[in-house]
């Protein structure tokens, strides 16, 4: 049984900045509070409670002195209200993130209605659409995309992690159900490098194997995308970590492929493999 890795896979830039932001913030403070996690993954999240680095879910919670800001990103409106009651604010959002979260900002100012090709209920689609300052709105399908009145000028941006196909679809799909609408309509490329490389990767590794693990927590965005794309391939599994492989799955399969999202560390992907290569 033969076991290839996909060229580009686990940690990105991001991921990796984030991370080293909450543990310098752990040291040198003590401890720090992050909303919401750092990155979609269990074990990072488990290792940075370790070190001092605590996730809570809502703004409210936050109790400070220092908190920190994930790698998705916040609206400036939260900003404002952590500097308001007074903590140290550790910002840990990927500089793409920030990229989109500045483009969202420029059109709701030159007068365009934000839209954002993504998961609403994503603290990151959340965090961008907070930028355009009540101008915008996030959708997945463009007929269902609800705008209010009859805005002239409409933004697209996308969400960090989704497919450039499925975001290409969505753009098309705006054209095609809101024909003429506009006055002016532009469209940005908000999409992260980094997903990029993993998607095509991972895509090249699918038509090479006749079975694909992809390595990472069910509720990272990026990984779940990865699984959506490839699994029209070949059949293609999603494990958290090396307990969650099923041995029935390899049944009859002599060519194995494992990838793996921008959020999984290192180490897990590592024992996914050594796991595989025991078996073989």
């Amino acid at each position: 049984m033969k076991i290839e890795k996909a060229k580009k896979m686990g940690f990105c830039f991001g991921v990796r900045r984030a991370i080293e932001v909450m543990e310098r913030g752990a040291k040198e403070y003590g401890g720090v509070e992050s909303l919401g996690a750092v990155v979609h993954n269990h074990r990072v999240v488990e290792q940075l409670v370790q070190l001092g680095v605590h996730a809570v879910p809502r703004l409210e919670q936050l109790e400070g002195p220092v908190v920190a800001i994930s790698s998705h990103g916040v609206s400036p409106d939260v900003v404002e209200s952590m500097h308001r009651r007074g903590f140290h604010v550790l910002d840990a959002t990927c500089p793409v993130v920030r990229r989109a979260q500045h483009a969202s900002q420029a059109l709701a100012k030159a007068g365009f209605w934000v839209v954002v090709f993504g998961d609403e209920g994503h603290p990151e689609v959340q965090g961008v659409l907070g930028w355009a300052q009540g101008k915008g709105v996030a959708a997945l399908d463009a007929e269902k995309l609800s705008l209010p009145g009859l805005p002239r000028k409409l933004g697209i941006l996308c969400q960090t992690t989704q497919s450039p196909e499925l975001y290409i679809r969505f753009v098309r799909g705006v054209m095609s159900t809101l024909p003429m609408r506009f006055a002016e309509l532009r469209v940005m490329n908000t999409i992260c490098r980094a997903t990029i490389e993993r998607q095509t990767a991972a895509l090249e590794l699918a038509r090479r194997v006749e079975l694909l693990l992809v390595v990472g927590s069910s509720n990272s965005a990026n990984t779940r995308h990865l699984v959506e794309i490839c699994s029209p391939l070949v059949e293609t599994h999603l494990v958290e970590a090396v307990d969650g492989i099923d041995l029935s799955w390899l049944n009859g399969h002599s060519r194995l492929g494992v990838t793996a999202g921008a959020s999984t560390p290192d180490e897990v992907i590592d024992e996914v493999v050594k796991k595989l290569e025991s078996i073989a």
